[in-house]
């Protein structure tokens, strides 16, 4: 079984700089972004964060189906980031899906993680510290990220809270 450990965070607390930092000590890392480039802006972060990630790690960019590049990867690499969910959620809610299909699609791919041998850190952002969304949309998408961060932290081994570049231990391995 893989070990699972998630870092939860609000925006620029540190949470994809702290998954770096434990991918750090394994040889082969698969990078998961779940980012789309849509708009300069978005565009010119995903180049300073591919800055900063090791040039011996690999990069998968993926904004919906975790699960099919999984299966493919497979136990090549020792360890795989995954960041992140709330982007992930955000794209399947913007392609459609509603709140069932995508907690499916996630326990789906909680149990393509918990095979092999592979150390996997997802990263995700707390959504529900903040104000109730204004429009229907917002409260869907924090209602089902929430829901989300609900399933993976359960079976998660280790769970981590950001704040300030800290991280929290907020679960730990058994």
């Amino acid at each position: 079984m893989n070990k699972i450990t998630l870092i939860l965070g609000g925006a620029r607390s540190g949470k994809s700089k702290y998954a770096l930092k434990l991918a750090g000590k394994y040889k082969k890392v698969a990078f998961v972004a779940t980012c789309q480039g849509k708009d300069k802006e978005m565009l010119e972060r995903i180049r300073l964060h591919k800055e900063v990630r090791p040039k011996n790690w690999k990069t998968f960019e993926e904004p919906k189906d975790l699960v099919k590049l999984l299966v493919k990867i497979k136990d090549s690499f020792d360890c795989v980031i995954i960041d992140c969910l709330t982007l992930l959620v955000s794209n399947l809610i913007l392609s459609g899906n509603k709140e069932e299909s995508i907690l499916k699609k996630i326990k789906e791919l909680l149990l393509a993680l918990n095979k092999g041998k592979t150390k996997i850190i997802l990263v995700s952002n707390e959504v529900g510290l903040g104000l109730v969304p204004i429009n229907k949309l917002g409260r869907d998408f924090r209602d089902v990220a929430g829901k989300v961060n609900q399933l993976v932290a359960e079976k998660a081994s280790e769970v981590y809270f950001m704040v300030s570049g800290l991280a929290l231990k907020v679960k730990k391995e058994r």
